[in-house]
Parts: structure tokens; sequence; C-alpha cells
């Protein structure tokens, strides 16, 4: 692992960092900010997912989460969206190939070579954060935006245990019925089928969250359509699910939105975290 960049932050650092991975078979890049308790010994840890098109860079840049982590001592993680680099397959549309790894495992071509983005997130990224840095493992929760949202869901759900809370920002939560879904799993997975498996509406019908969730979305949302918000709300009602879901007045698919309530999601896992 190496260290591209390091800058204070609202009296800790926000780290930038690159290694080889084994599970994506090409170096990523991740952001990592530590707060200023970091210094004294392990903190919990939010994970922050991005969506289409993104980076590590956007969320870390953007959505002004340092301040409130800061504020809260906690770390925050931004993973990028997907494997990158010549040798990777990539597709013309932008919500294919880079930058649109969907947070599965693709187990056809071209895209299975590398495009091994669950693994990734659950299994060699922490392990190799809990190898490096001050960060307390068994204190996690998680959130993120639009496809980011969607991995936030799913990994909560599928992962029981392993976060204390979960949050979105306008969320993509019913894939398989979605044309930011369809199209990714049967390219990525075979089948629309083979993505109910990753698909957080059908996950919460079956399994639910063993803690709270938060969800916002904006009524403003220029990708409502790709979304399914209700199909995910009714699924949270049916299932007697512990949490919050707003429909925020005026507010669209941008950072402008998530920066506005980060404020409110960073407090809502602090809660959780130092609970």
């Amino acid at each position: 692992m190496r260290t591209l960049s390091e800058n204070k932050s609202h009296g800790g650092i926000q780290g930038v960092h690159a290694h080889a991975s084994e599970a994506c078979k090409c170096d990523m890049t991740f952001g990592l900010f530590l707060p200023e308790e970091a210094k004294e010994g392990p903190v919990p840890v939010l994970w922050v997912l991005s969506g289409l098109t993104c980076t590590h860079e956007n969320a870390m840049t953007k959505a002004g989460a340092q301040a409130w982590a800061a504020e809260q001592g906690i770390a925050l993680v931004f993973p990028d969206t997907s494997p990158r680099g010549e040798d990777v397959a990539d597709d013309d549309a932008f919500d294919m190939g880079q930058g649109a790894g969907f947070y599965v495992d693709a187990d056809q071509d071209p895209w299975a070579p590398h495009f091994r983005m669950w693994t990734y997130i659950t299994e060699e990224l922490p392990a190799l954060l809990a190898e490096h840095f001050p960060l307390d493992m068994d204190r996690q929760a998680i959130t993120g935006h639009s496809m980011g949202g969607h991995g936030a869901l799913t990994l909560a759900m599928k992962l029981p245990g392993r976060f204390r809370s979960v949050s979105a920002f306008a969320p993509i939560c019913n894939p398989t019925e979605s044309a930011w879904g369809r199209r990714q799993f049967e390219g990525y997975l075979g089948s629309v089928e083979a993505g109910r498996a990753h698909d957080a509406t059908l996950l919460m019908q079956e399994h639910g969250f063993d803690g709270p969730v938060l969800i916002d979305t904006g009524t403003k949302d220029q990708f409502t359509e790709h979304l399914g918000t209700a199909a995910f709300a009714r699924a949270m009602v049916g299932r007697g699910q512990r949490g919050v879901l707003r429909m925020q007045p005026g507010y669209d698919h941008s950072y402008f939105f998530v920066a506005s309530f980060m404020e409110e999601h960073v407090s809502f896992h602090g809660e959780a975290l130092w609970g």
C-alpha cells in the first residue's frame, strides 16, 4: 500500500491511498479520513459508497462529511466504484464498466476477471484497513448515494452483524425492476434473476436489517424512475423495519442534495456507533 496524499482536515487527516488489489487484479485507490481521536487509539468506521461515474473523490470532496465525522470522532472510508486500468473491461455507456461496478462480483465475460467489487468491499479492503490503520472494525456503519446507496443497503442486509446502522441518499433500491439494475445484472451476472440476491427491496422483504435505517430522496430527483423508492418503502412497512424514509421537497439527485443532509446522516451513524 502507498499513500498518495494527506491533508489536514477538521483536526484530522484526509488521506488517499492505493494498493494492488488481489480481488480486482488491478491497482485500487481509496480515501480515508481519520479524526483527531485516531491518534489515541482505534475509532469507529463509516463507509461512504459512491454512485455511477464516480471515483473515490466524489463523496470525499463534495459531501462535506469530514466536518461532521470529526465532531463524532469517527473515520470515513471512501472506496472507488470499480476496478480501473487499460486492461480492465469498459463500456461506452456511463452505467456499465469502469465507474459502474454495482458492488457485485461479475461472473460473465468480459467483466469477470476484474469486476469483483463485492469481494473487494466486503473482504479485501476491510482487511487492509484493519492491518494498517487505527480503526475499530467491531464498530462499522455504512452509507451511500445512488448506486452507492444500492451497495450500502445490500451489504448491510446481506452481512448481518457487520454494520450497526445503514443510510442512503437516493438509493437504487429495486434494481431488478429498473433500467439501472436489469442491464447491469444481465451483463455482470448473466441474468436479472441472478440479481435478485442484490436487490434491496427483495432483501428487505426477506431479511430486513438488524439495526436502524435512514433514507433521504429528493422529490425533484431527475432519476426517480430508476430508484424504486416506493417499492422499498412498502417493503420496510411490510417488514416492520425500524427506520425512516424521507422525501425531501425540491431536492434533486446531486451532491448539493447529499451535502444538505450529510450532517444528519453522520450524526445518525454516530449515535449507533457510540451507543
